[in-house]
């Protein structure tokens, strides 16, 4: 029942006709009011209460135009946020790999700096040994060369008393022998040891440069790092707006939908549809599934002629399946005897008398001279009450209501979710030889039920493009 009084409805009729009628087209005023229309729309149901059947179908395809258009600018921005958020994602990874570089070379540098001082270390320990042997081969050298002069000042006379020529002459070659090798030594070791402190002040240099290369590196990690936290700032900045306009455009397409299935709803009728009327509920499936309209009117022209059609059998005996045509005549095979529980449920479930309630009627079919095959189908989407059952809780999720296969928004509706499920984006022959035989599609009849769903398709596509539909 409608819940605004008389007060408020005849300006929101007023600024419905306003600016559909006086305002110019893309005026700032015409698009507030057109926002500001629409959010009413999408969020009342009895909005439209005070206008026709064809000034609020006229409004709402507005609104849903204009919601419409609305989703693509936001995921428009979406892509390019979204972008941003890639290009920065990808500007922090290298940041990333660049500080973990930057992070081993100056390990590996610490590493090498540690070395070079346990050999600066060994160095200096060689150095000092060496300048001991230095001083012990002095001593030597001076020890040598005083018992050289203490010799050189001895008489003759007196190295002869106290020994023999032989000696004295053995003795000085010795002592010459053993000055010649100390000299040897002295000259090796302190040549040792002018390499040696050449090593360690070479080994000085390259550990200080090594030092202030970790400085520099040290220094280029901090700064990597602090870039790093000031783009993940902006990636978190980004993913923030990011989400907001996500949140935005779900908001806008709830919108569209609400307005869509308005749409939907209005045409909702008790009878066969009209083409007219029946395109606007497939064009509304469309949006939600993504089925072609003229491939899911054609599958409903072929299974009930949009609805005219719905079954010229009832089902009377629950144990065979057996029953009769419309006007009595007995009828082999109405309903498979595994359906006829589901099929009592769903009628009693929506206030309906099953033995009265009208299904399709068996086509003879015989293999070898066996019969095969049922009737039993329901409503102008012409589903087996089993099948129903799979789709009656997601078309009725789509639908706000309990979804009854009789009703024609809801046939269709189903009808598009069981084609998307069949691969109707992908294959609209195959999707429709599904449809008629399910998983045994490949036989000839069921080719042949697809290529007249598409050539009926076909004719209807040139329909709707012939009346800029």
């Amino acid at each position: 029942m409608f819940n605004l009084n008389r007060f408020l409805i005849l300006p929101l009729l007023f600024l419905i006709v306003a600016f559909f009628v006086h305002l110019p087209q893309g005026s700032v005023s015409g698009e507030e009011d057109l926002e500001a229309t629409c959010s009413q729309l999408s969020s009342t149901e009895n909005s439209c209460q005070s206008l026709s059947t064809a000034e609020c179908q006229a409004v709402l395809k507005k609104c849903a135009a204009y919601y419409d258009g609305k989703s693509a600018e936001i995921a428009k921005d979406i892509t390019k946020t979204q972008q941003q958020k890639n290009t920065l994602q990808n500007q922090i990874t290298t940041l990333k790999k660049k500080v973990t570089s930057l992070e081993s070379q100056i390990k590996q540098g610490t590493i090498m700096v540690k070395d070079l001082t346990l050999q600066i270390g060994e160095t200096e320990t060689s150095i000092d040994k060496t300048t001991v042997n230095i001083q012990n081969s002095q001593n030597q050298i001076t020890n040598i060369l005083r018992s050289l002069y203490e010799e050189d000042q001895k008489h003759p006379v007196t190295i002869l008393i106290n020994g023999n020529l032989s000696d004295f002459f053995s003795n000085v070659a010795y002592l010459e022998s053993l000055n010649s090798k100390v000299s040897e030594l002295l000259e090796s070791t302190t040549n040792f040891k002018t390499y040696l402190e050449a090593q360690k002040i070479k080994m000085d240099t390259e550990k200080g440069q090594l030092q202030k290369t970790i400085q520099v590196q040290s220094l280029l990690k901090k700064e990597n790092e602090q870039t790093k936290k000031e783009q993940e700032q902006h990636l978190k900045l980004t993913e923030e707006q990011y989400q907001q306009q996500q949140k935005e455009k779900a908001e806008v397409d709830k919108n569209a939908a609400a307005i869509k299935a308005r749409i939907f709803n209005l045409v909702g009728v008790s009878k066969a549809p009209t083409f007219g009327e029946a395109l606007a509920i497939a064009k509304y499936v469309s949006s939600v599934t993504g089925v072609r309209p003229a491939f899911l009117l054609a599958v409903l022209t072929q299974e009930s002629n949009l609805g005219k059609n719905v079954g010229q059998c009832y089902v009377t005996d629950y144990n065979t399946g057996a029953g009769t045509n419309l006007q009595g005549t007995p009828r082999q095979r109405v309903m498979s005897p595994k359906s006829i529980p589901i099929f009592i449920e769903l009628t009693q479930s929506l206030g309906m008398d099953a033995k009265k309630t009208a299904v399709s009627c068996w086509i003879p079919l015989y293999s070898g001279g066996v019969p095969y095959g049922w009737g039993g189908a329901m409503g102008p989407a012409q589903f087996i009450s089993s099948t129903w059952n799979l789709y009656k809780g997601k078309t009725s999720q789509l639908a706000g209501h309990t979804a009854n296969p009789w009703n024609i928004n809801d046939a269709f509706l189903a009808s598009g979710l069981l084609l998307v499920d069949n691969g109707a984006k992908t294959s609209e022959s195959i999707a429709a030889a599904k449809y008629y035989c399910g998983g045994n599609y490949g036989r000839y009849e069921c080719r042949a039920y697809a290529s007249s769903v598409l050539s009926i398709a076909n004719r209807y596509e040139a329909d709707i493009k012939a009346i800029g539909g």
